[in-house]
């Protein structure tokens, strides 16, 4: 029974797909038509590539039609006879046998190749380490021959004799880990043979006889070797290692493969191999590397007779070839065991076996080559699988699914015949449908387009005028007047923005940037948007951001300061007293801190919730989630903090909800449309960050978001610090240490050393480094005017320069009156919210570079000759847009020439032209930007 329910559910599973293929080929049929009075219309527009696409749709459209009207005659009549389904399905499983084969014959050939690569990787890993352990041993038998000629031929008497070689080449045996043994032969003319023999109280003895009748280990004794022949030379060994002491006294140029070797290896200063050959003794293959010893440092250019003449003797390693092999292979484990020879293919004809048997029933083949330092022998390692490679029993099962899926298919498509034409009504209704769906997204797409250009294009053209006009000479009413409408203008337009944006974000059609943007400067431009409203409630509006923050990220400037914006600009509207503070911190810094501030220890003083309420529901504080970020991402944390109403805790639900306050008095009171905050919901959750809010009623509000950029953080990115506050030094004098942090953030940005004191009796004396000026709050200034004095007096002793006073005040009537009159040399008054620009604008005039300020306010500097001579082309369809452009360059004494046409544009910038610039609209008829 369970089978036979498996079976059926498989069959109904087969079923649905069917019925979904059958929708799925109806709906592009129907599209096809549907959208071919639309494609006909575009080809007018694309040219004559454009109208050959169109044709080249239209023949794919119609096709389509073709294939629906058969589909529907054939597939969805119940009187198609039963014989050319059985021949359908006749033919759809003979495609699913092919098939079958086709997958069984590549996953087999796939295997077949697997097992090569994995056959070449593990012989060249062997290939490898063998002339890696090879290319070690043959650097200490070198390095040891220079030793011999040092302490040997270069010193009388000789430093070393036959115990100490035997026992130092038995110490030092590690560094040389493929060696059975090292030799040293002396160069010794016939001439001196009979006092050399003397003298080692031995006959130098022959070899190549051995080598015609190799003896057993066990019968090879070095006193039945018959004395080499008279020649002109000889080369006896003197010195030799333990394990080979029995080559003593013969003469290794007696013996063919060693006198080619010596020979060779004399004339060409190199180590040279020999081809292999049984060893004496040990009657075991191997080969020997040999080093000539020059009496003398030879140049690299020293001919073969020089080299002759500076001979000394020769060093050999001998290499037990078989035995050491055979070590090297036991040192790597392997899942698959493989065979390996290892062949001196000198001659290439007949290569002559070192190590390794042929047996092996495997095909498969691998040849990696072996370079022992010698040019003039050749070497390579033959590797094979033991075994045959097992059934491929994927490809197997594979292709019996493909077989078996394919007979199940078949099934199914001859039992859902009958129920397709059913599925054809439902298919047409849900067509008529989607279309209805896809023209409505079309029209409000189009609709919001239209809006947005032709709402935007009026109020650019009111703005730019209202501008214009408050340019002119107005007494304050008219002024006032210009004023309000500019602002009421710019509300407007930030509504529309608002709408927009939210209309974007329901259709999935926001998307973010990613550009280099300085987070500060982006928080300096917030601040100095919302100054004027903070300075006329006397609320002290304030930015802090972490040194741990990189200078420059990458991300959207212009979404992260709207998100800003957005909560910075709830905290002013619905905060009367007290403070608003914007704090950027690593989420990582935020994770690491043990310990909260106090919460009555706040930026004016007054208490403020708990911000650590506002993101304890944050995912990425789960210790899983903060480990998997990428290296190069940066997560940051920006609370705002304000002093205002507060939200009841009933309310924190709906504060994100498009278009609803939390009590519709607040609409009354404050006004507002109630989506800035679900819209800063959706640009977090873009920014892969999330939000949330703690706020007590009375008390306050702070609301956090996380945010994630990319690191973008380079030495031609971080802006210049103005060369004339290097090397001061500043006081802050600050009760409130939340406060004076602000201020020092702000003075440290400009390079300037801060110190930071929590009253005026507290300052620093008999410092290296002298107080060039003095920062002070209001509640100081007022309170303890006679200590500044003595602070003056005092710190212009220490640093031989009275130091200048600046006043630090939220309140544009803030003065520096009555101090003058006391002899403490006086600056003006720092306006906050503190921003770096203006911050270091004030200072220069402190220090007589410029006057930027006039009793706290900036000075209009005189632009009108800043484009004196250049000229400028405008071009804009909208007389109105065409007008305040021209007069906004005006301004600034350009010769403006302006354009209503694109047409007219090209006559007037055809080359030569005499134009500087060119500003374009981009949407115009006849001929767009």
């Amino acid at each position: 029974m369970n089978l036979l329910n498996v079976i059926e559910f498989g069959l109904k599973v087969g079923h649905l797909l069917l019925l979904l293929c059958s929708w799925f080929v109806s709906l592009i049929s129907l599209n096809w038509l549907s959208n071919e009075q639309i494609m006909t219309t575009k080809s007018s527009l694309l040219g004559d590539g454009g109208q050959i696409w169109m044709k080249l749709w239209d023949q794919i459209s119609e096709c389509g039609c073709k294939i629906h009207h058969h589909y529907s005659q054939y597939f969805c009549s119940r009187k198609v006879k039963r014989s050319w389904w059985m021949k359908l399905l006749i033919v759809w499983i003979v495609s699913g046998f092919v098939v079958s084969g086709s997958v069984f014959w590549y996953m087999s050939s796939h295997a077949v190749e697997k097992r090569k690569e994995t056959l070449a990787s593990m012989c060249d890993e062997r290939a490898r380490m063998l002339q890696d352990q090879f290319n070690v041993s043959m650097n200490h038998i070198q390095a040891m021959s220079v030793m011999i000629s040092i302490f040997h031929h270069g010193k009388s008497p000789s430093a070393i004799d036959q115990r100490t070689f035997a026992r130092y080449t038995e110490k030092t045996s590690f560094e040389r880990p493929l060696t059975s043994g090292v030799a040293y032969a002396v160069r010794v003319l016939h001439a001196e043979r009979e006092q050399f023999e003397i003298q080692q109280k031995w006959t130098i003895k022959r070899m190549d006889n051995v080598e015609q009748t190799p003896v057993h280990e066990d019968e090879y004794d070095p006193a039945d070797l018959e004395p080499s022949p008279v020649k002109e030379e000889y080369a006896p060994v003197i010195f030799a290692q333990d394990t080979v002491a029995h080559v003593i006294s013969v003469d290794v140029l007696s013996g063919k493969e060693d006198r080619d070797n010596v020979l060779r290896a004399r004339e060409s200063g190199k180590g040279v191999l020999t081809a292999p050959f049984k060893l004496l003794k040990t009657n075991r293959l191997g080969v020997i590397l040999t080093f000539a010893v020059y009496k003398k440092d030879l140049s690299p250019n020293a001919t073969p007779a020089e080299r002759i003449q500076a001979t000394d003797g020769y060093l050999g390693g001998i290499f037990d070839i078989e035995s050491l092999v055979e070590k090297l292979l036991q040192q790597l484990a392997s899942k698959q065991t493989i065979l390996v020879n290892v062949y001196d293919t000198t001659n290439s004809s007949h290569p002559i076996s070192m190590y390794g048997l042929n047996a092996s029933s495997d095909e498969l083949h691998h040849v990696s080559g072996l370079n022992f330092g010698d040019p003039f022998r050749k070497h390579e390692m033959h590797c094979r699988f033991k075994q045959k490679p097992p059934w491929s029993w994927v490809s197997i099962t594979t292709s019996v699914g493909i077989l078996i899926i394919t007979s199940l298919v078949g099934e199914i498509i001859y039992a859902t015949v009958n129920r397709i034409a059913k599925v054809e009504d439902d298919c047409q209704k849900m067509t008529e449908l989607q279309k209805r769906a896809v023209a409505a997204d079309v029209a409000k797409s189009q609709f919001l387009a239209t809006v947005s250009h032709e709402i935007r294009t009026p109020m650019n053209g009111v703005l730019g005028m209202l501008q214009m006009l408050m340019d002119t000479h107005l007494d304050e009413t008219q002024q006032d007047y210009v004023r309000t409408a500019r602002e009421s203008g710019k509300a407007l337009v930030s509504l529309i923005n608002e709408v927009l944006d939210q209309a974007k974000i329901e259709s999935g059609k926001l998307e973010l940037e990613a550009v280099n943007f300085d987070l500060r400067a982006i928080l300096d431009d917030v601040l100095s948007l919302f100054s004027g409203k903070s300075q006329n409630k006397q609320v002290e509006l304030a930015v802090f951001v972490s040194s741990k923050v990189p200078t420059t990220l990458v991300g959207d400037p212009g979404r992260f300061r709207q998100i800003v914006m957005n909560l910075v600009g709830n905290s002013i509207k619905f905060t009367d007293k007290g403070h608003i503070f914007v704090t950027v911190h690593l989420v990582e810094e935020v994770m690491e801190m043990e310990v909260e501030r106090e919460l009555s220890c706040s930026l004016s003083g007054l208490p403020v919730v708990d911000r650590r309420q506002s993101w304890k529901e944050f995912k990425i504080f789960n210790q899983e989630a903060s480990s998997s970020s990428l290296p190069e991402q940066v997560n940051i944390m920006v609370s705002v903090e304000d002093t205002g109403q507060g939200i009841p805790s009933d309310d924190h639900s709906r504060v994100f909800d498009p278009f609803l306050q939390v009590r519709p008095s607040i609409t009354r009171t404050h006004g507002g449309t109630g989506i800035g905050l679900s819209i800063s919901k959706c640009l977090v959750h873009l920014m892969k960050g999330e939000i949330g809010l703690a706020s007590l009623p009375q008390i306050g509000s702070t609301f956090s978001f996380t945010a994630v950029f990319t690191n973008g953080c380079s030495s031609a990115d971080i802006s210049p610090i103005p060369s004339e506050f290097h090397g001061m030094r500043a006081l802050v004098v600050d009760p409130n240490p939340v406060r004076a942090n602000v201020s020092k953030y702000h003075i440290q940005r400009l390079g300037i050393h801060v110190d930071v004191v929590p009253d005026v009796s507290l300052s620093p004396t008999n410092t290296p480094m002298p107080i060039n000026m003095v920062f002070l709050e209001d509640e100081i200034w007022n309170k303890k005017l006679g200590t500044l004095v003595l602070l003056s007096n005092n710190l212009e002793k220490d640093g031989g320069v009275a130091p200048q006073f600046l006043l630090l005040s939220n309140s544009t009537s803030s003065t520096l009156s009555g101090l003058s009159a006391t002899g403490v040399k006086t600056s003006f008054v720092v306006m906050k919210p503190l921003r770096a620009s203006m911050l270091a604008a004030s200072l220069l005039r402190v220090m007589g570079v410029r006057s930027s300020y006039r009793n706290g306010e900036l000075h209009t500097l005189s632009l009108s000759t800043l484009l004196r001579g250049r000229k400028i082309l405008v071009v804009d369809d909208n007389p109105v847009n065409l007008r305040v452009a021209a007069g906004a360059l005006k301004k600034y004494g350009a010769n403006v020439v302006h354009a209503e046409r694109g047409i007219d544009a090209i006559s007037f910038l055809t080359p030569p032209h005499s134009f500087d610039a060119c500003f374009m609209d981009i949407q115009m008829p006849e001929m767009d930007g």
